[in-house]
């Protein structure tokens, strides 16, 4: 694991909280009410996670790939990750999009002839679910959730030499009906807390499935503003291809910053 990441990422985290300069406020309760009034958050965060995928065919060929987190920083091109709630009662909806292009560039030489090749892996990871509020009190919120997943995964190899460009795209995507709860417990009638999410869901055929889990520590440093460190890890199987021929599996895990603003 990247050591320069995790100390970045920890550096943030205290920044945040122990700021009494940027966020000056009395100690409050991490634990939302639930009331007859709309209540809403957004999250902007930051997941650095290590990547590891297996494919499998029909004919019993199958190939493994694996990136670290310095895989994933130094060829991340583009990306952005936010997340979206709103609640009325017991009530809500949430949204949750994550999405990266990944790109490396790199040569080779074949039979005296220099070429160049240039790797894409575009990931987008989209869930949105309704959710009713099951457990309230003032150490614990919990919310069930009902809902979708959608996941695409593209990897493009472009190939050129001098005038000649040859490119190949392998996309694979599934949407899974999704279930599971969501929450945060407040530690000690303090503002720290920590922040849990699990589900799991099914899709079309024997072994295509998803699940979803995470957990951490998180500090509300002020009437608006939560932050949180957390372990994330999403889990997938894909099948695509004519009768399911093609198999993709997969895990995504690594730590993730949150900052929550509510409103």
């Amino acid at each position: 694991m990247n050591k320069k990441l995790i100390s970045l990422l920890l550096s943030l985290f205290a920044f945040f909280t122990f700021s009494n300069t940027a966020f000056a406020d009395e100690e409050r309760s991490p634990i939302w009410q639930v009331s007859d009034e709309w209540r809403f958050t957004v999250d902007p965060y930051a997941w650095v996670p290590m990547v590891s995928v297996t494919t499998s065919n029909a004919n019993g060929k199958s190939g493994h790939a694996g990136l670290t987190i310095n895989d994933v920083i130094n060829n991340l091109k583009s990306g952005g990750m936010i997340t979206g709630e709103a609640h009325y009662g017991n009530w809500g909806l949430m949204a949750d999009s994550a999405m990266a292009t990944l790109q490396k560039d790199g040569g080779f030489t074949f039979n005296h002839i220099k070429a160049s090749d240039k790797a894409t892996l575009q990931a987008s990871l989209v869930t949105g679910a309704v959710t009713y509020t099951v457990f309230n009190t003032k150490d614990a919120y919990v919310d069930a959730l009902v809902g979708a997943r959608w996941m695409s995964l593209t990897s493009t190899l472009d190939i050129s030499s001098g005038p000649y460009n040859v490119s190949a795209s392998s996309p694979m995507h599934t949407t899974d009906v999704i279930g599971g709860f969501k929450g945060r417990y407040r530690i000690m009638d303090s503002s720290w807390y920590i922040p849990f999410y699990a589900d799991y869901g099914v899709g079309g055929g024997p072994n295509n499935m998803t699940w979803q889990a995470s957990v951490g520590i998180g500090k509300a440093v002020s009437k608006m503003v939560d932050v949180s460190l957390i372990y994330r890890t999403v889990y997938f199987d894909i099948n695509s291809g004519p009768e399911n021929s093609s198999l993709l599996k997969g895990t995504f895990h690594g730590p993730q910053i949150n900052a929550t603003f509510n409103f």
